[in-house]
């Protein structure tokens, strides 16, 4: 008797053949899960994840897209697409899809990144990096979660301290502003 694997199953076996990486196997098997649960978002955001992690930010984008779509209380979707967003340059979508993020209690880690990242699009660099630091410090932040949001409040503080550059250059040198000026808008954007 071929009986049909459960939707489970074919979660573990495509987390199985991702951690192989397997991406052509993992995307089949999520796949084949939404096939069986198309309510869940869970098969989409792991695909999403798939794509991400190959490069493929159009694919990635448009899978957590449907996951959030068919579950928007998941959290960490919601997080994942407005994070592409952010990093694609279009802030103010991410700004938009991470809104409910924003609403989070103090204890919940995704709630201090995403008011992180709010600060860092205004420009507000010690405001982003105090969230930042408070999300790390949460019972929630899952290890690579954590990594990644180290590595933003390094380059959160370079960026910040080429600001204090850019104003020692003006009170020094006026012609200078521009150079470093541009040199800065440059990493902003």
């Amino acid at each position: 008797m071929n009986q049909e694997p459960s939707f489970d199953r074919l979660i573990a076996e495509g987390l199985e053949a991702s951690r192989d990486n397997r991406m052509e196997a993992a995307l089949a098997r999520f796949a084949q899960a939404s096939a069986l649960a198309p309510a869940s978002g869970v098969p989409h955001f792991l695909a999403g994840s798939e794509h991400a992690n190959a490069g493929n930010i159009e694919l990635a984008e448009s899978a957590f897209a449907r996951a959030v779509l068919l579950a928007p209380e998941f959290a960490l979707a919601r997080y994942q697409l407005g994070l592409l967003q952010f990093s694609s340059q279009r802030a103010a979508m991410a700004l938009v899809t991470w809104q409910p993020l924003l609403e989070l209690p103090g204890a919940r880690a995704l709630g201090h990144f995403v008011r992180g990242f709010a600060a860092l699009a205004g420009d507000a660099f010690a405001e982003a990096v105090a969230h930042y630091r408070a999300g790390l410090a949460c019972d929630d932040v899952n290890q690579a979660m954590a990594s990644d949001i180290q590595e933003v409040v390094a380059a959160v503080e370079k960026l910040a301290a080429g600001q204090a550059v850019v104003a020692d250059a003006e009170e020094s040198d006026p012609d200078a502003r521009h150079v470093l000026l541009s040199g800065y808008e440059r990493r902003l954007h």
